[in-house]
């Protein structure tokens, strides 16, 4: 009798102990913002940036090739028709199973509109709106604009182009997470230095990419062969868009 107890004890001992067969992801949140503006919407770069955000998505929302599964996306417009206009943010529960071809129809007819303006700072704020309504402050979490990093609105051009970079105002992500990173896709160089020397931030990570490295994901994608077994274009974009970045404060 005692030894048929101690092998039950010994056998729920080895199943408690067993790894979950189905463990659950962690938390992560990503938010991509498209810009729509016109200027953008005109630049060669636009119709590629569309399509690679699509590819960019779905490879975030289903963990392929080694990239960081979400358990939250949120996608939303830099442009607005006026400052501080509220955005609306489609959810992930919008994109789950779709192909990249059929989230990149979705954004297309998520945003036909051309925004006179372009708006960071309201975009920003209804991004951390957004993270603390569905309660996931805390959760790692990437913010992926695309766009050519221009800030538009009235009165813009009557500041310096430091003056009009250094009014971009992250302080909204600061503490929602110890990791808050903000990519910055398709702005030219002089643009995406001034975001990096000139955009105020304590906590936030920044990581800029130029339009014409965005140009080579094409270069990986392999016709015929499965998203999931495109490991060339997944590697770039682990390691092109999705690098580690260090923390810098600029303030």
């Amino acid at each position: 009798m005692r030894r048929r107890v101690a092998a039950l004890v010994l056998g729920l001992s080895v199943v408690a102990c067993a790894p979950s067969q189905r463990a659950e992801t962690p938390r992560s949140t990503l938010v991509i913002g498209l810009d729509i503006s016109g200027s953008f919407r005109r630049n060669p770069s636009f119709n590629g940036a569309i399509e690679f955000a699509a590819l960019y998505i779905y490879g975030h929302l289903n963990g392929v090739g080694g990239l960081q599964p979400n358990t939250a996306i949120f996608v939303g417009e830099l442009g607005g028709e006026r400052p501080g206009q509220a955005k609306v943010f489609h959810p992930i529960q919008d994109l789950s199973g779709k192909s990249p071809a059929q989230i990149a129809a979705d954004l297309r007819a998520w945003f036909p509109q051309e925004d006179p303006i372009t708006d960071f700072n309201a975009f920003f704020q209804r991004a951390a709106l957004h993270v603390r309504r569905n309660n996931l402050i805390l959760a790692p979490l990437n913010i992926v604009l695309f766009s050519d990093g221009e800030p538009d609105y009235p009165g813009a051009g009557r500041l310096t182009l430091e003056q009009r970079y250094a009014r971009v105002d992250l302080s909204p992500l600061e503490f929602l997470s110890r990791n808050v990173t903000v990519r910055l896709l398709y702005a030219d160089p002089p643009i995406a230095q001034l975001w990096e020397k000139r955009v105020p931030r304590k906590r936030v990570r920044l990581w800029t990419q130029d339009a014409e490295v965005m140009k080579g994901w094409r270069r990986h994608v392999l016709e015929g062969v499965p998203m999931e077994k495109q490991d060339s274009l997944w590697s770039w974009v682990r390691n092109v868009v999705d690098m580690r970045v260090r923390r810098e404060r600029v303030l």
